[in-house]
């Protein structure tokens, strides 16, 4: 487990899709989680942290996507813990719908090699559910709900204000720079961009994002720059 700030850390050596840890006084909260094959070592890092697998108290889904909930099943039965997501995603995340995919319509040819057959994930029960506006009053002196849909319908990101903590999910993916998600997996890329204009108008100083290390360092002005080159300035 790496700490990027204090309270917040993200696990290590997982093979798809970043899974971060917030601790506060009530315990420990979890967004996103990986792959089926994550779990354990999301536990093991947590006990190695001096944690039980029972002091994760939520786990936050921001999109229901295979690298992001694949491992939700096997961690909530771990940690009891109650998942929040939105309500566009609850029935992909209770395996009630299939994942929404890209029109093929609306991919060049390449990206159509890569859409992904039609998926549905084995169920796991969403608590709570929440939308743009909310705030999670319990988490991290209070975590706000921000809608960002475009890579999935009902995506959600997470901000915390007056630590400018930003978690984007996959509206904004770290590879080799900052980059838009893959057409491919992404079911409306111009409404995804709407999103990045959302993200950039916060002015984050931390991103932790879906996929690629955290941003610590010039993350606003990297963050507008970016949104720039892809036409998503505010």
């Amino acid at each position: 487990m790496k700490q990027i700030a204090p309270g917040l850390h993200t696990f290590t050596g997982l093979m798809a899709g970043r899974v971060y840890l917030i601790e506060d006084a009530d315990g420990l909260t979890i967004i996103d989680t990986s792959i089926a094959m994550a779990p354990e070592r999301i536990v093991r890092q947590l006990e190695q942290a001096g944690h039980t697998a029972k002091a994760v108290k939520r786990i936050l889904i921001t999109h229901g996507h295979p690298d992001h909930i694949g491992g939700l099943p096997k961690l909530q039965a771990m940690t009891g813990a109650e998942v929040i997501t939105s309500e566009t995603e609850k029935p992909v995340v209770e395996g009630r719908e299939v994942v929404a995919r890209a029109p093929k319509e609306s991919l060049s040819a390449l990206s159509r090699l890569m859409l992904p057959k039609e998926q549905r994930f084995p169920g796991t029960p969403v608590h709570r559910t929440v939308q743009g506006g909310e705030v999670l009053a319990e988490v991290m002196g209070g975590l706000q709900v921000v809608a960002t849909p475009g890579h999935s319908p009902g995506h959600i990101a997470f901000w915390q204000p007056e630590r400018r903590i930003l978690f984007c999910g996959d509206v904004v993916m770290g590879m080799m720079g900052l980059t838009l998600p893959f057409a491919a997996f992404t079911v409306d890329m111009a409404e995804n961009k709407r999103s990045v204009a959302r993200l950039t108008a916060l002015a984050p100083a931390i991103l932790c994002l879906g996929h690629g290390e955290p941003v610590t360092e010039g993350t606003s002005q990297r963050l507008h720059t970016f949104a720039q080159k892809v036409g998503a300035a505010t």
